[in-house]
């Protein structure tokens, strides 16, 4: 048995909203073609086509007097309550999003004090040696989190870490843009602890593509010409990103397992950023067709995509922790398991992780 630290998880948890927002409650909208031209096209045929796309049937938002802040509090509270850990033995939080509070009915963000200054706030944590910041990476800003409290516990700098991704996607969708219909709310948290052993964090890749790729997603102006105001909205362009997603994440995933000495054999799950369902799927053919495979076992890539939507940073930990806590039906992770975790979004930013539970 290896007398090396390594990182494991020690408790998980997730704020799933309460809010189910179906893809019916889209029909009444006026989309708009990105250079204004309004979509002449019946909106049953556009959201079927996005169901077919994105497989998203339904997507959760936030209570009106919930803030992104508040939904990692309560994700935060999941995963010490799993790991039954004293929090005030923690010495970081880390949180993961991309727009800070954002109040119900206004686009403007909030993120000073930081939302990690405002989780352990809520969390009553009186130790000052608990360091809290936040981390703005795009979707893979969970995952990347996790990864430099790998680098903290690893160097021996920490010995437990608390990594939150939340967002409130809906508060910064553009009504008339029939991408609005990806994003959701939520939040899940992970905590760490340095331990020595067989299982724990093996290796990890992170790469960012900026040459021709840092505004695939960007902050806009409504696609409606006529929209009364100067809010600017999360805008992508779609396939662009899909393009570059499956030309690069899977490159990136082998990396990483070549640096662990793991095989494509040897995975049992891939947990990828729940962004598009077909996309998803195309990487994981991508990436078993990297190593001369054709087809990828069944089940190796659990999804929450249809009924949660695309959540940011929140869908790769609340995965998880449904997963740990056996809540997706015929889908579990058993000791010994070899794991691989994928992320790929704003920036562009690419990240995966090796993980052996």
């Amino acid at each position: 048995m290896s007398s090396e630290i390594k990182s494991v998880i020690i408790g998980t948890g997730c704020f799933v909203p309460e809010n189910i927002v179906p893809n019916d409650q889209f029909l009444q909208h006026r989309f708009y073609e990105t250079d204004g031209r309004p979509i002449l096209r019946e909106n049953a045929e556009v959201i079927s086509k996005f169901q077919d796309i994105t497989e998203i049937a339904e997507r959760r938002y936030a209570d009106n007097d919930h803030t992104a802040s508040d939904l990692g509090y309560f994700a935060a509270q999941d995963a010490i309550s799993s790991s039954g850990i004293d929090p005030e033995t923690l010495d970081y939080i880390v949180v993961a999003h991309n727009f800070g509070d954002i109040p119900h009915g206004d686009t403007r963000n909030k993120v000073i004090p930081t939302l990690a200054a405002r989780i352990k706030h809520r969390l009553e944590i009186k130790n000052p040696d608990c360091v809290a910041y936040d981390i703005p990476f795009g979707c893979p800003g969970w995952l990347q989190g996790i990864i430099q409290a790998d680098y903290f516990i690893r160097s021996g700098d920490a010995k437990r870490i608390l990594v939150i991704g939340t967002e409130t996607l809906s508060r910064v969708t553009d009504p008339h843009d029939r991408d609005s219909m990806i994003y959701a709310d939520g939040a899940g948290a992970t905590i760490l602890e340095g331990q020595t052993g067989g299982k724990g964090i093996l290796t990890h890749k992170t790469q960012s593509h900026t040459s021709s790729e840092a505004y695939f997603l960007f902050s806009g102006q409504s696609s409606n010409p006529e929209f009364e105001s100067d809010d600017l909205f999360i805008k992508m362009e779609g396939r662009k990103i899909y393009e570059y997603a499956l030309t690069n994440v899977p490159l990136v995933i082998k990396q990483a397992l070549e640096k662990s000495g793991k095989s494509i054999n040897d995975v049992k799950k891939v947990l990828v950023h729940q962004a598009n369902g077909k996309m998803d799927e195309a990487i994981l053919k991508r990436l078993f067709k990297l190593y001369g495979i054709a087809t990828p076992p069944a089940g190796v890539m659990p999804m929450t995509i249809a009924k949660f939507g695309n959540s940011s940073v929140a869908t790769i930990p609340t995965l998880l922790d449904l997963l740990l806590k056996k809540q997706l039906d015929g889908q579990e992770i058993h000791e010994g398991d070899v794991v691989v975790f994928t992320s790929v979004g704003a920036g562009m930013n690419i990240n995966a992780m090796v993980y052996q539970f």
